[in-house]
């Protein structure tokens, strides 16, 4: 839908979060006398203005269909209560995401999706490309909402975007390269079932000129075998790991110890990051040199230091179990206990449980809402090789895991979950873990790169 579609419409904004408000932005600019509604429930703190009507309560399906298009922010679930009665009865529902594609249909976009590591490979991506002296714009969920930069001059070489499970499914862009990295299940609480999760992500693929997929995950592979330009990466005759370095097939092109992002699944992203430039015509062997200067995002993995001869690492992005293996799987060797646990949407916590069965870290602290139901599942491993508590605050989890981690060991802060049943997000899950640690919360850097450059 563009934005000329709106003119002389009832128009609602539904949400007031970083996508809402990047959408009332634009509506006021572009329609300066035009009444819209904005459904925020935090209404004291939407500023005044005479054409702004403000619904303070959550909207039923009666009040929605008072409008003829609303502009629903990402977290809203279009299979929940009210959204598919309002749409029944014909309000149409459209995204920030696809307004910005229907106003900039010629843009060249890699448009990133994929259960975890996204915004590394995003930010990677967006980083290589600007070493080759290309003007990229990073944009999307990793934090700045596209229509932010709904019509910037000049125009960017590139955009990366990156895309999340509830962008996806109607964004409607046709991106010059679509790239998912892997499919997990996850958020089954928005979409219902892993099945609906998996078309969802995938409809990022429907219009897509290529598409660029990790080889090494089968459901993946053949999920996406009818698109007519299927690309790969994480196979022996392209871009992949083997014997400790990133090779293009047969030739070794960096070792994974030069790295600055640890563990197997940040390898992976190099590789899909590569392969990306190389699908778009960009020369990735001479952009390789440049993985070596780029800065892990925060709360990825961060390292914050030692206290007490104890080491911290906050990876409070993780929000899948599978993302809290792939953290373990990187510090494997040492006497790590892991927190875990945050919102419970009901994922499956048994692939968690088969990992540290196999390969027990020293100890595993619990909590959150969801707590309860990851020690239930640890329970099931006859004689488990780690200690196990359950909390239910942060704090109280960091002083058992002080208590249980011995000197030259690590606390390491991967939830496996989301952070709404304590925390805003996981930024300020992550801030929170540093400030109990003992490290200054406001030295966690924000995402470097945003924007255009």
């Amino acid at each position: 839908m563009h934005l000329a579609d709106l003119a002389g419409l009832r128009v609602a904004v539904w949400g007031y979060g970083r996508e809402g408000r990047a959408a009332l932005g634009v509506l006021r600019a572009r329609f300066p006398t035009q009444r819209i509604a904005l459904s925020a429930g935090e209404a004291a703190l939407v500023p005044a203005d005479a054409f702004v009507d403000v619904i303070a309560d959550p909207p039923d399906a009666a009040r929605l269909r008072a409008f003829d298009v609303v502009i629903k922010s990402p977290g809203i679930s279009p299979y929940k209560p009210p959204l598919p009665e309002a749409a029944a009865a014909g309000v149409r529902f459209v995204s920030g995401s696809a307004i910005w594609f229907a106003e900039n249909p010629h843009a060249r976009t890699i448009c990133v999706t994929g259960t975890k590591g996204k915004s590394t490979l995003s930010a990677l991506l967006a980083h290589l490309l600007r070493t080759l002296g290309r003007r990229t714009a990073l944009a999307g969920n990793i934090g700045l909402p596209l229509l932010e930069l709904l019509a910037p001059a000049p125009a960017p070489d590139w955009w990366v975007i990156e895309l999340s499970s509830f962008q996806t499914r109607d964004f409607g862009g046709a991106p010059t390269l679509a790239v998912i990295n892997n499919l997990y299940e996850e958020h089954l609480d928005w979409h219902g079932t892993r099945a609906r999760y998996a078309a969802d992500k995938l409809a990022l693929a429907t219009h897509a000129h290529m598409l660029l997929v990790n080889a090494a995950q089968p459901e993946l592979l053949r999920l996406t075998a009818a698109h007519p330009h299927r690309l790969t990466f994480g196979a022996p005759d392209g871009w992949h790991v083997s014997d400790g370095a990133i090779r293009r097939a047969g030739e070794r092109v960096l070792d994974l110890g030069d790295l600055p992002l640890p563990g197997e699944h940040n390898a992976s992203n190099v590789c899909a990051a590569l392969a990306a430039l190389e699908a778009v015509g960009e020369d990735a062997r001479a952009a390789s040199a440049a993985v070596a200067t780029f800065r892990a995002l925060p709360h990825r993995l961060q390292r914050l230091g030692e206290r007490d001869g104890v080491g911290y690492i906050n990876d409070s992005i993780a929000t899948t179990p599978y993302a809290a293996i792939e953290a373990l799987r990187s510090l494997a060797g040492r006497a790590t206990t892991v927190l875990v646990g945050g919102f419970d949407r009901g994922v499956d916590w048994l692939p968690f449980v088969e990992y540290v069965r196999a390969q027990p870290p020293h100890a595993i602290v619990a909590g959150g809402a969801n707590g309860a139901r990851i020690v239930a599942a640890l329970g099931a491993i006859a004689a488990p090789g780690f200690a196990l508590r359950c909390t239910e605050s942060l704090a109280a989890a960091l002083d058992a895991a002080r208590a249980l981690t011995p000197p030259g060991g690590t606390i390491l802060l991967s939830p496996g979950a989301p952070s709404f049943d304590q925390f805003a997000d996981y930024a300020a899950r992550g801030r929170e873990f540093a400030r109990l640690a003992g490290f200054d919360p406001a030295a966690i850097a924000q995402i470097e790169g945003l924007g255009i450059a």
